[in-house]
């Protein structure tokens, strides 16, 4: 995971290493994913999401494409 200031920067980082442009999370949309993905880790029945959840739970916090769809086999 990098750390970027702006989209800026990542467009600049992207050219310097020729490397193709993935998604940009947010740091906010970051944080909530954490808190909703690990927020019941410490309760006996605590699992992974389903993969329907998971698209859910991207698509509440404003992740979506394939890259985010954890049935997809693409990641445009």
């Amino acid at each position: 995971m990098l750390f970027f200031r702006s989209e800026e920067c990542v467009d600049a980082w992207c050219r310097s290493w020729k490397a193709p442009r993935r998604p940009v999370v947010r740091m906010d949309q970051l944080w909530r994913l954490a808190v909703t993905w690990y927020g019941t880790r410490l309760e006996p029945e605590s699992r992974r999401p389903a993969p329907s959840e998971m698209r859910g739970i991207f698509a509440d916090l404003g992740l979506e494409g394939d890259f985010w769809d954890p049935l997809s086999d693409t990641f445009e």
